[in-house]
């Protein structure tokens, strides 16, 4: 990725426990993702690519089309912020993945999304 195109991506996880139920192997995580452009030339979201994994090595590949119904165009410097959810079997996960973004050039590039924890409080130290 060349420095025209770059984009950071950051994740806080949330765990929903009004959701979630232990007793069932459901466990609810809200996370909220912030896109920044921090590139030279404006880029739009394309798609999106996740691997969520459990505590168990369950694997659970999601693709779709932009994030929250929406294609954010970032202009250098913008940042983009929403919020999702999974769903796990086990108490502690984790994701990652990438986002395929085109420059307004009409370049294609990916925006990797680095590794976070999904973890219900007091589990991880």
């Amino acid at each position: 990725m060349s420095e025209k195109n770059k984009v950071l991506v950051e994740a806080t996880p949330h765990y929903i426990e009004a959701q979630s139920s232990p007793e069932q192997n459901r466990y609810v995580f809200a996370y909220t993702i912030t896109i920044t452009n921090v590139g030279a030339t404006a880029a739009k979201l394309l798609t999106r690519h996740w691997l969520i994994t459990d505590a168990n090595g369950k694997v659970q590949e999601v693709n779709g089309d932009g994030v929250v119904g929406e294609h954010p165009y970032l202009n250098p410097g913008d940042m983009f912020r929403y919020t999702s959810a999974a769903i796990i079997e086990t108490p502690v996960g984790i994701m990652q993945g990438k986002y395929q973004m085109q420059s307004e050039n009409g370049e294609d590039f990916k925006a990797p999304i680095p590794q976070f924890t999904l973890s219900i409080p007091r589990t991880l130290h």
